[in-house]
């Protein structure tokens, strides 16, 4: 197991607190593994294994709990008295009508409720209603380069660790697999299979599963440029593969609650706005997407913007697609304590290639700080108080 620190520093902050802990994110990304180290805490702690109940509700020993009075029936006879109870239920969205049974929990006394979903729609509509506050949510990802690191014990080479996490996967089990590609792809067909058919199609019986992976096929190839449905179903349609607009947002709204993909909006600088037109989407896994596309080495600039977008989440920023003037910023990195703005490159060797990248950073005129993000192994420079830093030892840091 690879220490998920700044998981498990979530878990433990919330530990015990009144609200239902609800962890999400796309299959296979280690959301049960959390929940076992985090009950291996607790028993750390002096918690005793009675006061510790777990349900996995994907196990078929766990079938006949998915009807929530049987589950809530099994969670009751094991609640303690004089103390808390820690209830886990793992794929919570596989019970029907689930809110009533983890709302009649919550409000029983010493009960610590956490929960899994594999799908982002679960936390809609009546648990919405029904739970409003008393939840929180943490949105779980595959491995982060330094969790990769950590997991396969990587050396010193910073940029075959890069290139070796970009082919064999930031999912903890392909990372298991080793450096073995043909296992590594197999098992990544299954888990695109899996989420596809599963969390995707399972929900929307109207779903054609050809136009959907043209779909997904299209948004893979183009990660880190503008998109709208309109224009989607333009291009797709000029290669004889018409889909509706309306069919296509239906597709996006479900890749994004399936945690395939990740939509960043555009945000202007200048006038604080947030702006409805256009957003970029990202892949959850490079791996994932050369499965679909193929290895394509043009693309290094773009699938490092998906690798920091991605880092950027995990280091709880909202983020958006910076519009300054006519120009763009990458990323525009929100957090309560103020914003960060930054800009990815392949590479900036090139002085009118650097000063492209420069150009829109300069053009903003706040004090936030700026970082230019490449893959040149060169020393840090200042630009004006734009600071050029080389992308890994940002991607193996901590701190922006």
């Amino acid at each position: 197991m690879v220490d998920r620190r700044n998981y498990m520093d979530w878990l433990i902050a919330f530990q015990e607190k009144r609200l239902i802990k609800v962890v999400t994110g796309i299959r296979r990304c280690g959301k049960s593994t959390l929940f076992e180290m985090f009950q291996g805490h607790l028993r750390s702690q002096g918690v005793p294994p009675d006061r510790i109940v777990a349900v996995n509700l994907e196990d078929l020993d766990s079938y006949g709990l998915r009807d929530p009075h049987a589950l809530h029936a099994f969670v009751k006879e094991r609640i303690k008295p004089d103390g808390t109870t820690f209830v886990f239920l793992d794929e919570i969205q596989h019970v029907r009508d689930y809110a009533d049974a983890v709302d009649s929990l919550y409000i029983r006394p010493g009960v610590d409720l956490y929960l899994t979903g594999s799908n982002a729609h679960f936390l809609s509509g009546e648990i919405a209603t029904s739970l409003s506050g008393r939840y929180v949510e943490l949105r779980m990802l595959p491995l982060s380069l330094k969790e990769y690191r950590d997991f396969t014990h990587g050396g010193s080479d910073l940029n075959q660790l890069y290139l070796d996490y970009l082919r064999f996967s930031s999912f903890p089990y392909a990372a298991e697999l080793g450096k073995d590609p043909d296992a590594v792809g197999i098992y990544l067909d299954g888990l695109f299979s899996t989420v596809v058919l599963k969390d995707i199609a399972a929900r929307n019986r109207t779903f054609e599963y050809p136009k959907l992976e043209r779909v997904i096929r299209f948004l893979f190839d183009n990660v880190g440029n503008l998109c709208s449905p309109k224009r989607i179903g333009d291009v797709l349609g000029s290669e004889g593969s018409p889909v509706s607009q309306h069919t296509i947002e239906t597709y996006l709204d479900s890749l994004q609650e399936s945690f395939v993909l990740y939509r960043a909006d555009r945000y202007d600088i200048r006038g604080l706005a947030h702006l409805k037109s256009l957003a970029k989407y990202y892949a959850v896994d490079m791996a994932l997407r050369s499965r679909l596309l193929g290895i394509r080495g043009a693309d290094a600039g773009r699938v490092l913007e998906n690798v920091v977008y991605l880092e950027l989440l995990r280091r709880g920023y909202k983020v958006y697609v910076g519009k300054v003037d006519d120009l763009e910023v990458d990323f525009v990195a929100m957090k309560a304590g103020g914003l960060h703005y930054v800009q990815v490159a392949a590479t900036v060797r090139d002085v009118q290639t650097l000063e492209r990248e420069l150009k829109p950073l300069r053009r903003i005129r706040d004090s936030y700080p700026k970082t230019l993000l490449t893959l040149d192994f060169d020393p840090d420079q200042d630009f004006e108080g734009i600071l050029k830093r080389n992308a890994l030892e940002w991607l193996l840091g901590d701190a922006m």
